[in-house]
């Protein structure tokens, strides 16, 4: 057994124990910084050869790892652009240089050019959905750009699909030959009219009109004209109808016969193309009434707020009530979180410990959801910390009286020479 040794050893105990000491320091200091995940180190023996007739003390290694998988307590806030990943997952980021980093840290805000940044100033990314749909290249970050709101404003939304679902009296005389609403005259006849706003491709409001009028027994016809044509805002109108068919109903139901017809595609003048769906249209012994009409589209207005669904779906509220998903956040994942690298700005780069990239969305499988209006606190236990550095520092301390024990030892061999 060598003196010597004796020191050595004793010295990378306490340097072991120091560096357990700043991990503490820094799990401390960020306990309260959103998304950190604490590191802690492990000990490793470093044994030295021996035999039966002596003992040679080895030393003592440390590995740093980080508690990445392990997921902080989630908090409410009241900002739409916080947000929280509840179970796997990372929030991409890109900084100034384009480097991309992943993270836990969703706290974000919309800097001066629109993009959502983070405490960094690194940039969300996700895919652009006004442009293409959101379809992630698994390997790598291809197709994500940064999320920006403040570049979506003066969005206009042509008019694409509807729902009508009014009851046509079945009582209703039959309208008289030549008197239809197709017929488009001063004296055509109809049991009930809806006019309904749409939109063109340019956001300017459309308003059709649409009519319904009995021809047979459980047979009715619906037309439908520009309202801008109208006379007095009914017949005649200046041009045609813009859709015409014939509705059949089940006269045991009061609901459309198998083979009727049960959409129309209506023309918005301005060159949008309308599907308006009427299958729940009834003919029920009652007046004529509306129990639904709705249809999208909007005129032109700027972004309000953003909103952020649990699938990581970034919609757009405009001013004028209109909800329009504009991106979706891309989360990334590795085989081995806890093997990431720690980066300044709370951010993490991949390794090869690590293992590669996968980069996913929200809610799908290996990847959780995405909370708004919340942020995922660090994962230090305080109480658990306080433990580790009353440890440490009891490590420390005995390490350091076997050094001074070695160093004595050393004093007495050197004055067997005196």
């Amino acid at each position: 057994m060598s003196l010597f040794g004796i020191m050595r050893t004793s010295v990378s105990g306490m340097a072991a124990q120091a560096g357990r000491l700043a991990t503490v320091a820094d799990n401390i200091a960020n306990s309260g910084t959103i998304g950190y995940k604490r590191s802690q180190v492990e000990f490793n023996t470093q044994v030295l050869d021996t035999n039966a007739g002596s003992y040679r003390s080895g030393s003592v290694s440390t590995t740093t790892r980080l508690d990445i998988s392990n997921q902080g307590a989630i908090k409410s806030t009241t900002s739409p652009s916080d947000l929280a990943i509840s179970g796997d997952g990372l929030f991409i980021v890109r900084d100034g240089a384009g480097d991309t980093f992943l993270t836990r840290a969703g706290s974000f805000l919309v800097n001066n050019i629109g993009n959502l940044v983070n405490s960094a100033g690194h940039s969300l990314m996700g895919y652009d959905l006004t442009t293409a749909s959101a379809v992630p290249v698994v390997g790598g970050f291809g197709g994500l750009v940064p999320i920006n709101t403040g570049l979506q404003t003066l969005k206009a939304a042509a008019t694409t699909e509807g729902v009508l679902l009014p009851n046509l009296p079945s009582n209703a005389p039959v309208a008289a030959a030549g008197s239809l609403p197709s017929d488009n005259v001063a004296s055509s006849e109809y049991a009930g009219k809806t006019s309904l706003v749409t939109y063109d491709t340019l956001g300017n409001e459309k308003i059709i009109d649409i009519y319904f009028a009995k021809t047979a027994a459980d047979t009715w016809q619906v037309a439908t004209y520009d309202a801008l044509g109208a006379t007095n805002g009914s017949f005649p109108y200046s041009g045609g109808p813009t859709a015409l068919e014939t509705i059949i109903f089940d006269p045991a139901t009061g609901y459309v016969a198998g083979g009727g017809s049960t959409s129309l595609s209506i023309p918005v003048p301005g060159g949008a193309t309308m599907s308006l769906d009427i299958s729940g249209i009834s003919q029920l012994g009652t007046d004529y009434q509306v129990l639904s009409a709705q249809a999208n589209g909007s005129s032109p207005a700027s972004i309000d707020r953003v909103e952020v669904n649990g699938d990581g779906t970034v919609y757009g509220i405009y001013q004028n009530g209109y909800a329009r998903p504009i991106y979706q956040l891309a989360l990334a994942n590795v085989p081995s979180p806890d093997n990431l690298q720690a980066l300044p700005g709370n951010a993490f780069s991949v390794t090869v410990d690590s293992g590669d990239v996968l980069v996913g969305t929200a809610e799908a499988s290996g990847f959780g959801s995405i909370i708004a209006n919340a942020l995922e606190e660090s994962n230090v236990d305080m109480a658990t910390e306080l433990t580790i550095m009353i440890e440490s520092q009891r490590s420390y301390t005995a390490n350091s009286k076997v050094f001074q024990t070695g160093s004595e030892l050393m004093d007495v061999l050197v004055n067997l020479k005196r």
